[in-house]
């Protein structure tokens, strides 16, 4: 069996605890995502995922909000395609 994201149950409690956040919207809107999506989650979305967690939590939300586009080092095509998934989750 591959080391996988759904593979691994570990891996997946750890991506459910990175995605706590300090703002309650971006905790509501991670939460309702994680809650639909994340047992079919790929191994490339876990990646976008865990690089948006990485982000501060006004940046995030600047984000998810659309008030701004994934840039810098978030500027990834697998990131701005998990981004669409989250704005309307």
């Amino acid at each position: 069996m591959s080391d996988t994201h759904q593979s691994d149950p570990i891996k997946r409690a750890r991506l459910r605890w990175r995605a706590r956040r300090g703002l309650l919207e971006n905790d509501l809107i991670i939460t309702r995502f994680l809650d639909a999506h994340e047992a079919t989650l790929t191994d490339e979305e876990v990646d976008a995922f865990s690089r948006l967690m990485e982000l501060a939590d006004n940046e995030l939300m600047e984000l998810l909000m659309s008030r701004k586009e994934a840039d810098g080092e978030v500027d990834l095509p697998h990131v701005h395609a998990l981004l669409a998934r989250l704005r309307a989750a």
